[in-house]
């Protein structure tokens, strides 16, 4: 009987099978752990405040209806609670605790600075006690971004 020799390549299929995990891995969103600034920065055009009018028809929202709004977890929402003096939801006998439109408004704001504008916890603090006037300021700049793209809506539509 004669022997022969049997050789393998696995070059070119171990990078392949490495590739199709990397592919794999990048298309599974993340369910733990914390989120990379990328991810962050998709999710910050995915917030769903309703406009004032809606927005001031309620007296106070619970944790999970504000955390809805933002599609951030509740324990965030509780820790900038914390961290941010310009929040302060009113809690019930059990502690739960309730936004008034308000909060949310100043919410708003510091969901912009950490999300949308990349500032860290104390950075935010900071710039929020230097400028008194900053949710006028942002509130400013929101009504004119609806406004420009109305605008544009409306070019895109002649």
């Amino acid at each position: 009987m004669a022997l022969s020799q049997i050789t393998f390549d696995f070059g070119n299929e171990s990078s392949k099978k490495n590739e199709d995990k990397k592919v794999l891995r990048e298309s599974v969103k993340q369910k733990r752990g914390r989120k990379s600034l990328k991810e962050m920065g998709v999710n910050a055009e995915l917030v769903e405040i309703p406009e004032d009018d809606i927005l001031f028809q309620k007296q106070y929202y619970s944790i999970g209806d504000v955390a809805t709004m933002f599609k951030e977890n509740t324990s965030l929402i509780r820790y900038w609670e914390n961290e941010f003096s310009i929040l302060k939801p009113k809690k019930n006998k059990k502690g739960d605790r309730f936004f008034r439109p308000e909060d949310i408004k100043n919410l708003k704001m510091i969901y912009h600075l950490l999300r949308e504008k990349k500032y860290t916890i104390d950075g935010a603090k900071e710039f929020l006690r230097k400028n008194k006037n900053a949710g006028e300021k942002f509130e400013m700049v929101q009504s004119l971004q609806k406004i420009k793209s109305f605008l544009l809506e409306l070019k895109n539509n002649l």
